[in-house]
């Protein structure tokens, strides 16, 4: 379609926004897609009220309660069709072997230390780390201290994303990842596997060591990937949207990792995220690390989620505080989903209800 332009409005998105004007960016398919910029005289998320489901959400992560049960797999907090998201607490080794047949398991590293045992060898894990264990991997968690992980489950398959004219090697390179080194076990006794699929969980004994890989090759395994490998793109005039730090994606999802970064330094560029209210994506953020300036409220371990057709942006004191920083110190992980999200038992018990009104001043 052709552009359009009517009233007032400035050259360029994110940059020299009219006086006393605020933006919001209407776009579909995320950032990809056909998109307007509408320059608005009051921020679209000063509401007074808001009656009905459809409305911001948090939630305190740190809160859901220890699982107790050594066999307990991860809590999920927000689900739908294509992705789970939650919380895996371990503090001791798991006395069975786990795989997943229903998708990809992404972990992201919270707190803790340990190994992540595979068929295709062992991988130590820090806070920061993303583990990947493609669908059907066979693995176990030893913590060597008590463990905090984000779990991404997806049905489809984890994978880097186009860096177009940006190049293969930015955002992260492929040297960046760490793949384990067979390690076979070759021992007698009495082994469970506990497979998920469609759901529903089976046991599976051996008389002998289910990783007893001798060795491997190929491109399809686990991996790790720490977030400090990550090298962000950034702009000195230009408000970046936050498709530029995507990490991975999964077919009706994708995973953005922020990281600390400069901030735009250009007088008229815009520093904090413009408002927009999420036409196509469901839009999730776990805060892991650091100061989260456009978000108050919100400390390492919590988890915001924005549903498609409400709006989202800045709080009112980012929006303050924005001139006097030029660097962002945090470190997050965002989910975007196609399709809505709802909200399961434990997510809702741990839920932070008056989130929403956190944007009235």
């Amino acid at each position: 379609m052709p552009q359009y332009e009517r009233g007032t409005h400035p050259r360029q998105a994110h940059v020299a926004l009219p006086e006393g004007s605020v933006e919001e960016e209407f776009g579909r398919r995320g950032f990809y897609g056909r998109a307007s910029h509408l320059y608005r005289l009051h921020p679209p998320t000063g509401w007074t009220d808001i009656s009905g489901p459809l409305r911001p959400h948090a939630y305190d992560l740190n809160a859901v309660p220890d699982q107790g049960d050594e066999r307990a797999l991860p809590v999920d907090v927000l689900v739908n069709d294509d992705v789970r998201l939650g919380v895996w607490l371990r503090d001791r080794e798991m006395p069975f072997f786990h795989r997943d047949g229903d998708g990809d398991l992404t972990l992201f590293v919270h707190r803790g230390t340990g190994t992540v045992e595979t068929d295709f060898g062992p991988l130590t894990y820090r806070g920061g780390d993303y583990v990947v264990l493609p669908r059907g991997t066979t693995f176990r968690i030893v913590p060597a201290d008590p463990t905090f992980l984000l779990t991404i489950h997806t049905t489809a398959e984890i994978e880097p994303p186009d860096r177009g004219l940006l190049g293969r090697h930015a955002l992260w390179d492929e040297t960046a990842v760490r793949v384990p080194d067979a390690d076979p076990h070759d021992e007698a006794g009495d082994f469970e596997v506990v497979i998920r699929q469609q759901g529903e969980l089976t046991s599976v004994r051996y008389p002998f060591h289910p990783l007893d890989v001798i060795g491997w090759k190929g491109d399809l395994t686990a991996f790790a990937l720490n977030a400090d490998a990550l090298r962000p793109v950034s702009s000195f005039s230009y408000h970046l949207p936050p498709s530029a730090h995507t990490t991975f994606v999964a077919g009706n999802a994708v995973i953005c990792t922020f990281v600390p970064r400069p901030l735009e330094t250009h007088p008229e560029a815009l520093k904090v995220p413009f408002y927009h209210r999420n036409i196509d994506y469901d839009e999730v953020i776990f805060y892991h690390h650091g100061d989260f300036f456009s978000r108050a409220g919100i400390t390492p371990g919590m988890v915001t989620w924005h549903p498609q057709g409400i709006h989202h942006g800045p709080h009112p004191k980012a929006v303050a505080n924005a001139g006097a920083k030029d660097f962002t110190d945090e470190i997050a992980v965002m989910i975007d989903c196609r399709h809505p999200l709802r909200a399961t038992a434990a997510g809702d018990g741990v839920e932070m209800r008056e989130y929403w009104a956190s944007w009235m001043e």
